[in-house]
């Protein structure tokens, strides 16, 4: 994705993992990125890599379940901005590893809450400041272990999560805004840790060059 004008990437999930790779990728290359989390603490740490490489952060520590604060953060990047180019959405909830019948209720309520209801409360929010960009792009993260042994709570709510981004894709694909979905290859991330402990974690690829991968791959 290129142009002359500073482009604003929202990104929600920011603090760690691929969300944080994509915030440094893009800043490093002059994008304006908005950083959502729930952790300060590392939100800031990001934000010094960030400045490190001369590029630019607005930092939201927020929770992404929290309706009211997410619409005046969209509120907020309208009046400085008026549009979002890029909206990379990598927050997630990852419940321990359970048997289906054994899900605890807070697990299967906090994943609801931030893989699938989140997901959809802030779609229509996002959506107006994409539509004001030229080239507006919604961008969601597959992942294929939905249905596999003892991934029931993450793999069913990050499933319903993809089956409404591509909803959503199908609905816009002759309007806009560009909603791409894409499937990363395994990383050497929190998540990934929370769910493979005991793994080799060398060949695993690397979080910012995964991050290049699928800028790279976006529509221009």
């Amino acid at each position: 994705m290129s142009g002359g004008e500073t482009k604003v990437a929202l990104i929600t999930g920011a603090s760690r993992g691929l969300g944080a790779a994509l915030a440094e990728v893009l800043a490093g290359a002059g994008w304006h990125v908005v950083a959502v989390a729930r952790t300060t603490g590392a939100l800031e740490e990001l934000d010094d890599r960030i400045k490190a490489r001369g590029g630019a952060a607005t930092l939201a520590p927020m929770d992404i379940t929290q309706d009211d604060a997410m619409r005046h953060l969209c509120r907020a990047v309208h009046d400085r901005w008026g549009r979002v180019d890029l909206w990379a959405h990598t927050a997630i909830h990852a419940p321990p590893l359970s048997p289906a019948g054994h899900v605890d209720a807070k697990d299967w309520d906090k994943s609801l809450a931030v893989n699938l209801r989140a997901t959809g409360m802030l779609i229509p929010m996002v959506e107006p400041l994409l539509r004001a960009s030229p080239a507006g792009t919604a961008l969601f993260l597959d992942d294929p272990r939905g249905g596999a042994a003892f991934f029931g709570a993450y793999g069913a709510t990050k499933a319903g999560q993809i089956a409404l981004a591509r909803s959503w894709q199908a609905e816009t694909a002759r309007t806009g805004p560009r909603v791409v979905i894409e499937t990363p290859a395994p990383m050497p991330t929190a998540l990934r840790a929370r769910f493979f402990p005991g793994e080799d974690r060398a060949p695993l690829a690397d979080p910012r060059a995964e991050a290049a991968r699928i800028l790279a791959a976006l529509p221009a």
